[in-house]
């Protein structure tokens, strides 16, 4: 089984920016999300052991992982190969602004494997499958993985073998988690706290 959490809210998401392997903070936002994911998984976990945190090497994933390895008690791995798509020169990027300069390409379908020195879907697509791959066999692969929006989809779309299209066409909620598991993949919303 595989719980797949995309990291919470961060300053560039707040403001439409690209991020792929740059980084920022979470936001107060982006902490309320962790830590509504950390109780979702608690309850979910509810106290079976042998599980583990494996997040990107990307700080917001981190954090995000920290808080959820907070509320079930364990510690936090790292793996590179579930980092984020790179943007490549796009990164850092805000998004309203790509789509002025580049309105050929950005917001079209793929767009964002179109900048330039940015990754390939191919590249992306064998590093989340090896990963995959090295991951236990179900009934004993108990892992809860935090990771971002473009490698999230990837991780759902390679687990269910879903073409390109259909991969990323997917939502990449902050507040949701999902259940990877008898080749089935399942949403579970979590419960933020009531903004003051």
């Amino acid at each position: 089984m595989i719980y797949l959490v995309r990291h919470g809210e961060t300053e560039f998401n707040a403001e439409r920016r690209q991020q792929g392997h740059l980084d920022s903070p979470l936001t107060a936002l982006g902490r309320a999300q962790a830590h509504a994911a950390g109780h979702l998984l608690k309850r979910q976990i509810n106290g079976d052991s042998g599980w583990r945190i494996i997040a990107s090497p990307l700080g917001r994933a981190q954090h995000t992982a920290q808080i959820i390895g907070e509320h079930l008690g364990l510690p936090v791995e790292t793996d590179h190969r579930v980092i984020e798509v790179s943007f490549g020169q796009w990164d850092g990027r805000l998004r309203d602004e790509l789509a002025a300069e580049f309105p050929d390409t950005f917001g079209l379908g793929g767009w964002q494997f179109a900048a330039p020195d940015g990754e390939g879907y191919d590249s992306v697509e064998g590093r989340i499958a090896d990963w995959l791959a090295d991951l236990p066999p179900e009934p004993q692969r108990k892992v809860i993985v935090v990771c971002h929006g473009g490698s999230g989809r990837v991780v759902r779309g390679a687990y269910l073998g879903l073409p390109r299209t259909e991969t990323w066409a997917q939502s990449v909620p902050q507040d949701a988690i999902y259940r990877l598991v008898s080749g089935a993949i399942e949403r579970f919303d979590c419960e933020l706290p009531a903004q003051p």
